[in-house]
């Protein structure tokens, strides 16, 4: 009987594969794993293989197509670094989450989505990335984007029911403008292991992410009669925008090999300057100790603020992140992260460290802008912290990230043999430039009609630069990785 049910088993399985139309034919000589995890994918998108569906077993498939069991197990292992599918033991492979589809291209009416050409023409506005965002792509290696097939739901899930199940009725209410105590003790332990700050948990304030702590900040500064913010050159155009929405100057100060250039910073005169020193945006260069000591000076002798942007310090591979300047000099930093690259930017969730000087009144313009953020997702980012969950998935992204960084790095060696790439010691990105002569927001709008998203290294910086553009590797799977960059390739040689 039990012979007789695997039996069965397995020629409803063999149905479900033919149903596929997988001719292996198709595959490329030597790229036979590579076209069948883009076939797999492409059912899994088109819901062929609906969420919660069971791959066929990897002989049956093997002997299907007629090709070896390793072809059919490394695509299933991409498939699974990718989070599409999960083992089950006994219960085989099971489908776990789609592809993001790209949106339909609307047809061209008034007030229609500008073309690739249209969104990269002009100097990028304050809705550029939400435009950025809603363009479709087949392949999408904007930077800042986080894997979020690899969200861990079930972790979060188990997180979710345990507070549900013992959160007190008092704790439902209106809650500490700070945030939460449980979150703010949990991200006090979470620094002090990775990050090495020794902060009390009074000291943190829970904000919106990153962009909501230099809205507020900015607001705190202006109030202080400060009107200048200098900022890296290049560094983030978002992070810019939203100084200037606050109506602060962002004078740039340029970055070399060794970080920021602190020389430079003091002929601005500002006051304050914003810093991503664990892992520059976008060159990837770590501030150095000689410059991290400059910079102490300046902040000592001149009373000045250093806001480090610690977006995605986490995330290296050769070697333990560089500890924080909030930990040797926290007087003079605020200190600003995030789950933003952890975890996912929809969780809305992020932390600052204010100097003395500014704790209240962030506190107060957190007060009035929003009474502070939802206490449940608060309740459960602390469960899921202190159960040692966030160290479990940042292990596993390490893992996932390098795999894509080196498909990415191999893809630029073959098809931009002339690029050069920067910053792939750590992060979600990389940088490359060229040396000729073309606009960068040329190849990226050029790119785009193709259906490969990329931004132009341009839009990032202040001074007139090589072109160059910056491409996050993290939420593409390896495949698609070098099919982006491949792209890429054949558009260069295209430009004019």
């Amino acid at each position: 009987m039990n012979r007789s049910n695997r039996r069965s088993s397995d020629q409803s399985i063999v149905s479900g594969a033919d149903f596929l139309q997988l001719n292996i034919d198709d595959a490329p000589v030597g790229r036979r794993s590579d076209w069948l995890a883009r076939q797999l994918r492409l059912a899994i998108s088109d819901h062929r293989l609906p969420v919660g569906s069971r791959l066929p077993a990897t002989r049956v498939l093997a002997g299907e197509l007629r090709v070896s069991r390793g072809v059919v197990t490394e695509a299933y292992q991409r498939l699974t670094e990718d989070g599409h599918v999960a083992g089950h033991g006994r219960n085989g492979t099971i489908v776990v989450a789609a592809p993001a589809s790209p949106p339909e291209v609307p047809p061209a009416t008034p007030g229609a989505r500008p073309s690739p050409s249209a969104l990269f023409a002009a100097a990028p506005g304050a809705d550029i990335f939400d435009s950025v965002r809603a363009a479709p792509a087949r392949i999408d290696m904007s930077p800042g984007v986080p894997d979020l097939a690899a969200f861990p739901r079930s972790a979060w899930l188990r997180a979710e029911r345990n507070v549900l199940a013992n959160l007190p009725a008092s704790d439902l209410g209106y809650g500490d403008p700070r945030g939460t105590p449980a979150l703010r003790h949990a991200i006090a332990n979470w620094l002090a292991r990775n990050r090495a700050i020794r902060a009390d948990p009074a000291e943190i304030l829970i904000v919106a992410g990153t962009s909501q702590t230099l809205s507020l900040l900015g607001r705190a500064l202006r109030d202080d009669g400060i009107s200048a913010v200098a900022v890296e050159d290049p560094g983030s155009l978002g992070a810019r925008q939203l100084l200037r929405d606050q109506r602060l100057d962002t004078p740039p100060v340029p970055v070399d090999s060794h970080g920021a250039r602190v020389d430079a910073l003091r002929d601005t005169a500002a006051p304050a300057v914003l810093l991503t020193p664990a892992h520059q945006f976008p060159t990837g260069v770590v501030l150095s100790g000689a410059r991290r000591r400059e910079l102490m000076g300046w902040a000592t002798e001149n009373e000045g603020l250093i806001i480090e942007d610690d977006y995605d310090a986490e995330h290296r591979y050769d070697r333990p992140p560089v500890p924080a300047l909030r930990s040797v000099l926290p007087r003079h930093v605020c200190y600003a992260g995030s789950v933003s690259k952890l975890l996912a930017p929809a969780l809305r969730i992020g932390w600052v460290l204010a100097p003395p000087k500014y704790q209240d009144a962030l506190i107060a313009a957190k007060r009035f802008a929003d009474l502070g953020n939802a206490v449940l997702p608060q309740q459960v980012l602390a469960q899921f912290m202190e159960s040692g969950e966030m160290e479990r998935q940042l292990r596993l992204l390490r893992t996932r990230h390098r795999r894509r960084r080196d498909a990415m790095v191999d893809a630029i060696r073959t098809h931009l043999p002339h690029a050069v790439v920067h910053g792939a010691a750590a992060g979600l990105h990389l940088m490359i430039t060229f040396d000729a002569e073309f606009a960068d927001t040329d190849l990226a709008a050029a790119a785009l009609a193709r259906g490969v998203k990329v931004q132009p290294l341009s839009w990032h910086s202040q001074h007139a630069a090589r072109p160059g553009l910056v491409l996050g590797y993290a939420a593409s799977s390896p495949t698609d990785i070098s099919e982006g960059v491949a792209t890429l390739g054949d558009v260069l040689r295209r430009l004019p």
